[in-house]
Formats: structure tokens, sequence, C-alpha cells
């Protein structure tokens, strides 16, 4: 058995992107008690639009409480906007009726962070990963343990996995099992909203791969929310930078890698860890703590905490603006910015004893390999 692709393609004809936020708020409340003062709201996402391409990986980065994984359930719509509109394919999520909602949710699909607790622990795997397709496709029950079986081998699972129980796996295999769920109602979209900051070095690359590898088979898009830098750079094709709810770069992954526009972004790459103390290079200073959503400063929300501050950028909020070709920066001194870190984000030569050690190991290598 293969699985269907038609449904995976986009039709003949189609233009634009296939999901895409305009104007996105999403503010929650503070509930309390009747005598006490009532709080500002959570502005966890702010005015945020954004389009994704078919086809393509796109990355959501930011530091915890910038506001990425909720972007990413706004897209999704397990999240009602506070304001603005989130449209697929043409569609406006929230005019669509129930039914046709349900259709919806066939099409976009999530993995989650937590492959542990997004997973029944009274359910076997064959009802885990089984159910989207009793939900989404009209099947037997013999025709469904076979689909089942499928994608348990397409994630790399063997078929005899579907009778355990989520706490018999690995957090690797149990991560497998979370992506194989998502597959099973045939999606055009997933989102991975950090789907291996949970799991082993060694086994991050292994599901990394693994999307990839089914991002190519079945014409998938990807929207992944993460903070490895490093997951994000070999695996995305577009990145948007979060701060406070808010989008202030959107780049290209490797132009983003090789010059960062916005200062914020230059504290990100710079907060890299390097191999070895002879690579490491002069970091920007990012001082202090991410304020509070409920109360962000006025003008540029990152100007309390930028090293290039003015007295502009307290009180003008700068625009997402076009920089240069595809690239977006939310900076009203970006070029001065960019020019100032570049320097400062160049990766030094190595010293000469370091690239000595270095040549003695790859022959050491070289001859292990030989013998």
């Amino acid at each position: 058995m293969t699985l269907p692709e038609a449904s995976l393609n986009p039709a003949p004809g189609l233009q634009g992107p296939i999901l895409q936020s305009i104007a996105v708020s999403k503010h929650f409340s503070s509930e309390t008690g009747l005598l006490q003062r009532k709080k500002p709201p959570v502005q966890a996402v702010n005015n945020v639009s954004l389009a994704v391409r078919r086809g393509e990986t796109l990355a959501l980065v930011g530091e915890s409480g910038s506001g990425k994984s909720t972007l990413g359930r706004v897209l999704l719509n397990l999240l009602a906007p506070t304001a603005g509109d989130v449209i697929y394919e043409g569609r406006n999520l929230g005019n669509l009726s129930p039914q046709a909602l349900r259709q919806v949710r066939r099409d976009l699909q999530i993995i989650f962070q937590d492959p542990f607790a997004s997973l029944n622990p009274r359910m076997s795997v064959e009802a885990i990963v089984g159910e989207p397709i009793w939900l989404h496709r009209d099947t037997n029950r013999s025709a469904r343990q076979d689909q089942v079986a499928e994608l348990l081998r397409t994630v790399g699972l063997a078929p005899e996995h579907g009778s355990r129980y989520p706490h018999e796996f690995s957090g690797g295999q149990r991560q497998r099992i979370g992506i194989a769920r998502a597959l099973a109602s045939e999606p055009r979209l997933i989102l991975g909203d950090e789907p291996v900051s949970a799991l082993d070095v060694s086994v991050q690359a292994q599901v990394v791969n693994l999307l990839e590898d089914l991002k190519h088979q079945f014409g998938l898009t990807l929207v992944i929310v993460a903070h490895g830098l490093a997951v994000i750079r070999h695996m995305s094709d577009r990145v948007a930078v979060m701060y406070l709810g808010e989008i202030v770069e959107l780049a290209p992954v490797d132009a983003l890698f090789e010059t960062p526009f916005h200062p914020y972004t230059q504290a990100l790459m710079a907060a890299i860890p390097v191999s070895h103390p002879d690579l490491r290079h002069s970091r920007p200073v990012l001082g202090g703590d991410m304020p509070s959503p409920s109360n962000p400063p006025s003008g540029c929300r990152f100007h309390t905490r930028c090293p290039h501050a003015r007295p502009l950028c307290r009180e003008v909020k700068p625009p997402l603006g076009t920089a240069e070709g595809e690239r977006q920066v939310a900076c009203h001194y970006w070029r001065e910015v960019a020019n100032a870190g570049a320097g400062s984000l160049r990766v030094p030569t190595p010293s000469a004893a370091y690239s000595q050690r270095l040549n003695l190991f790859e022959s050491y290598q070289a001859l292990s390999l030989e013998g």
C-alpha cells in the first residue's frame, strides 16, 4: 500500500500562499477576583502578517515567551485570534462552518513538542494513529489497520508496534508515532511545535532527517517552531524571527545566517555555541530580560535591550518593511546595524596550533580507516 499523494499536491492553477495571517493578534486576559484590580491582557501575538508558501519549510524562532508557539496554534485555528484573519487556500478560517472547518482540519496537522504528553497512555499505537483515519476517511477496520501499518513503516517503526502502548517506546520512537498520526489524515501542511527539543541530540538528527524525507515524499509544507538554530539552518527555507509577539526579521535561511540585519537576530546568532575556544568571536551584549508581554515598551519593543537604540526607537515603532530582495526587517537603523554586526559575527581564523591538531586528527582518522 502507498499513501495517496493526489490530495497532498496543490491543484493546478492555484496561486499565492497556502496559509496566510493578516494582522493577527492573540491576547490572553488575566482573570482576577472581585475586589482585585483588573490586569492588562497578555499580548502573546501582536499584529503579525505572514505568508507560508507552498512546499517550503518556514521556521519561527525566538526566545521563550516570544509568541512563536501561540502564533503557530493561531495559524492552525487551534486558538482563535483576538484580531485579524487566517486565510487557508483563500478561505477565512474564522468564517467557516463547523462542517467546513472539519474538512480543513484534515489538511492542517500538528506535531507537538512533548512526544509523551501528546499521546494517550490508555490507547494503543494502532488506535492513536488510526483515529485520524477513522475521523476523516471512510474506511473499514481492515483497511484502517493496513494504513496504520504502512504509516508506521513510513516513519521507521515496525507494523507489530501497533499493538503496544506509548510507555513502551523511547522518546524518539514516541515522536515518530506523533509524526505518523499527523500524516494519517493526508495533510498538506504540518506544524512542528519544537518537535525535537525534548529529544537527545543524536535522536534529533534522525527526526529532522525523517521530516525532510517526508516533506519531499508527500509534497508537504512545513512550519517549524524552534529555538535550536542548528536545526533551523539544516531544514528551513525561510526564517521568521519573533520578539515579544512580533516578527522583527524575515529572510531566506542562508542570508539570515550569513548577514543578520536586526540586532536581536545578531544576538541570537552570536549565542550559537562554537566547537573550539580558538573559534570564539566577540558577541553583541544582550542585557536585561524580555519585558512583560502585558506591558510592552513603546516604540520598538526591543529598544530596552538593544545596544544600538536611539530616541527614535523609543518613540516610533518600526514597521516590518522590505530591506533587500525578499528580506524584511523591523528596525529604523538596520543598515548601520548590519554593517556594525558583520565584523563581530565573522568566525575568526583558527590558530596555527589548532589547525595543526586538526590536521593530525584527520591523518589519524585516515590511517584508522585504511587499517
